[in-house]
């Protein structure tokens, strides 16, 4: 695999990204379930800003003031001991993020809380690993990502993705959506290791783990 390609996806398949990806499938599917009537609506536009934000602009400025700080030497942490600090500063938001969407009333379906609880279970599970043997987090995010795939392909069976093309709308199933989901995770996971990142076993952890994770949070809620 070329290198700006490997980059490319190691960038676009970040795991702080993947609960942004999971909840904008999630209103495309079924708006309905969230109170909105279109992923245009106002509410709907709040809660994407609301969880890019905490999930991903948060805790990643948070991160990157660790680098001139000299907590860390680079923001790709070769060094698993340097991910302990990153692991809980994401871990606090993402809590942060489960207590105030789930615990303040407002109309989100059980599945995009199954979500996050399943991430944030998944982040920790990892930061526990990590400490005694290196673990890849994209991998552990793709591999949440596929898990929530395909729950959501299970449990919202009879919906479908809506995207707007040129020329008209494309609906794909669940199933479909979550075929994709899987090569993406593949190609993401090909270009850690074509970056020298990660060996196949930090690879094979992380799926292993962020997909039990998900399992894990579909149990509990």
């Amino acid at each position: 695999m070329p290198i700006f390609l490997a980059k490319f996806l190691s960038y676009i398949g970040h795991p702080l990204l993947v609960l942004t990806y999971m909840l904008l499938i999630l209103l495309a599917t079924n708006p309905y379930a969230f109170g909105v009537r279109a992923m245009s609506d106002k509410d709907a536009v709040l809660l994407l800003v609301a969880v890019f934000s905490t999930t991903f602009l948060l805790p990643g400025f948070g991160v990157a003031l660790m680098k001139p700080l000299g907590l860390i030497q680079s923001l790709q942490m070769p060094d698993k001991m340097e991910r302990i600090g990153p692991y809980i500063i994401t871990g606090i938001f993402y809590l942060w993020l489960f207590k105030n969407l789930f615990s303040g009333g407002g109309h989100y379906p059980a599945l995009f809380s199954k979500c996050v609880l399943g991430a944030t279970i998944g982040l920790f599970m990892a930061f526990l690993i990590n400490i005694f043997t290196k673990i890849s987090a994209h991998a552990t995010g793709m591999g949440g990502f596929i898990a929530m795939l395909l729950l959501t392909a299970f449990s919202w069976r009879n919906s479908a993705l809506d995207l707007d093309v040129p020329g008209g709308n494309l609906l794909l199933s669940g199933t479909a959506v979550a075929a994709i989901g899987i090569i993406f995770a593949g190609a993401v996971g090909t270009a850690r290791l074509a970056l020298g990142a990660h060996t196949p076993a930090d690879l094979y952890r992380g799926y292993g783990v962020g997909f039990g994770a998900m399992v894990l949070a579909n149990i509990m809620v």
